[in-house]
């Protein structure tokens, strides 16, 4: 979460929190305080503070909200009539110093490491290097998932030297190593209450404190007929701070902080669909390919776009190693960008999914679920067995849980398969993990004569017949794989990296 809980301890006891009345000068970070939101008080933390012309402005967390609420406010929506939470005093300084005196080698030992470095290093090539989390050993990085993981900065920055202030440099640095402790962290088991709590309150399975920690920075967002709000921090220009809404051309994606230019450049765009190759169709949606390597700046504008809504998105720029595959509905005007997935040109771990998303405005309509089936088609031409790069969002991992429980429900009910794991992958392109993830959720596993056997429970058949009944209700669509137009595309090996 965004915010601290300091009202409870670790064992449920409470911890002495100290409050008081403050006025707007006193009010600082760490504070929490009764802000007013949808004509009810609720508390709130002040996550950052500035000054929006000439006017005090306040990032708000609400206590037990998801994060996505979290939102600038004006001082006049805070109630300071009621006491306020202070936030918790820092530690002594001692302790900092003692630390950081431990944590700093001497010279000698400086000189003693990178003697030891070189002698290591015998075919000669640097090793790549980044400040690592404390707490955390470093580890070796894998080839594969670059879209939740950052490129390897090769600049070493010396023990007890002031890091450089750039801020993109620093934003690559801190979030490969974020995404790299929590692909490392050993998988934590929660029952299905404390996870469903998880995940309406925090907004993110990765928990990423580094991209946890940054302010959202957009108020509002444009694109065609729709006003949305961002949940997420994104990497705009920062001029697009102070604006009150940005501009998204729906059909090439360009961004502009203005509406002047913004319909200026409407009046002369002539992209009227996604720009590549479009290899699906029926009555309902089309599903374009485009390489990130030809179409440089729409794929990066797409990342960007998409930054807004996923926390765990790293990358914008490292577009080259990735086909998008973008799904869009049709009308007079032209192909409206629904939601995309993207996917590596050649994936070490076997991922058939790099990042997924359904734009905010079209989602609850059941394309997620359309996306998901899309890319298991595309695995399946490929005679490959799939899996989404993990971590997942918050949404992605409830969105793959519900695709994949229907489909090897359906399956062990019409009796299509034999009830094994290596049949019901091979029929589904899934790969064993998530099957038997997917198996253990639904508590069909048992263990009998010395061996796993898969049960289908009433309980689940019952509430699989119950979603049948919804779906006659509201309509169900599904994807065609007689209307897929598509060969699995060979890259050369220069084609799969990126090159400026």
């Amino acid at each position: 979460m965004g915010g601290r809980d300091n009202s409870e301890g670790p064992a449920g006891t409470p911890v002495p929190v100290e409050t008081g009345f403050a006025t707007l000068a006193t009010l600082r970070i760490g504070t929490k305080a009764y802000v007013e939101k949808e004509g009810e008080k609720r508390k709130a933390e002040i996550l950052h503070m500035r000054t929006r012309r000439g006017k005090p402005t306040f990032y708000v967390h609400y206590e037990e909200f998801n994060k996505r609420l979290d939102e600038w406010i004006d001082a006049d929506r805070i109630d300071l009539s009621r006491e306020v939470e202070w936030p918790a005093p820092e530690k002594p300084e001692k302790k900092k110093t003692q630390g950081s005196q431990k944590q700093a080698p001497s010279k000698s030992d400086q000189k003693n490491l990178k003697r030891s470095k070189s002698n290591r290093d015998i075919s000669g090539t640097p090793e790549a290097t980044s400040v690592n989390l404390p707490g955390k050993a470093p580890r070796a990085t894998k080839a594969g998932g670059k879209e939740n993981k950052e490129v390897l900065v090769t600049s070493e920055v010396p023990d007890g030297a002031t890091p450089k202030p750039e801020d993109e440099e620093m934003d690559v640095v801190d979030l490969q190593d974020a995404n790299a402790a929590a692909k490392a962290a050993p998988p934590e088991h929660y029952s299905r209450e404390d996870e469903i709590e998880k995940l309406r309150t925090s907004g993110s399975m990765t928990q990423n404190q580094t991209e946890i920690s940054r302010v959202r920075n957009l108020e509002k967002i444009q694109m065609g007929k729709y006003e949305i709000e961002p949940w997420y921090f994104s990497p705009y220009p920062i001029d697009f701070v102070d604006a009150d809404m940005v501009y998204v051309c729906e059909f090439c994606l360009s961004y502009f902080d203005d509406v002047t230019p913004f319909e200026r450049h409407r009046s002369k765009c002539t992209l009227l669909h996604p720009p590549g190759n479009e290899i699906y169709r029926d009555d309902y949606v089309s599903f374009f390919e485009i390489d990130g390597r030809r179409q440089r700046t729409w794929c990066r504008n797409l990342c960007l776009l998409s930054k807004l809504f996923l926390d765990h998105k790293t990358l914008y720029y490292d577009v080259d190693p990735f086909l998008f595959y973008c799904m869009a509905t049709r009308d007079e005007h032209g192909c409206h960008l629904v939601g995309y997935f993207s996917k590596e040109k050649e994936s070490a771990e076997g991922y058939n999914v790099a990042c997924i998303l359904t734009l905010p405005q079209y989602q609850r309509r059941g394309f997620g679920k359309l996306l998901i089936d899309f890319s298991y088609l595309l695995s399946k031409r490929e005679g490959k067995l799939g899996s989404p790069e993990k971590p997942l969002s918050d949404l992605g991992l409830l969105g793959y849980r519900a695709y994949w429980q229907e489909i090897i429900v359906d399956l062990l009910m019409d009796g299509r398969v034999e009830a094994n794991i290596e049949d019901i992958g091979a029929a589904t392109a899934m790969t064993t993990a998530d099957v038997l993830h997917t198996l253990g959720n639904l508590n069909m596993l048992r263990y009998s004569k010395n061996q796993h056997v898969i049960v289908l429970t009433d309980a689940v058949i019952e509430q699989r017949e119950r979603q049948k009944a919804k779906e006659k209700v509201k309509g169900k669509r599904s994807i065609d794989p007689d209307r897929l137009q598509w060969k699995p595309p060979v890259f050369s090996a220069a084609s799969r990296t990126w090159n400026w």
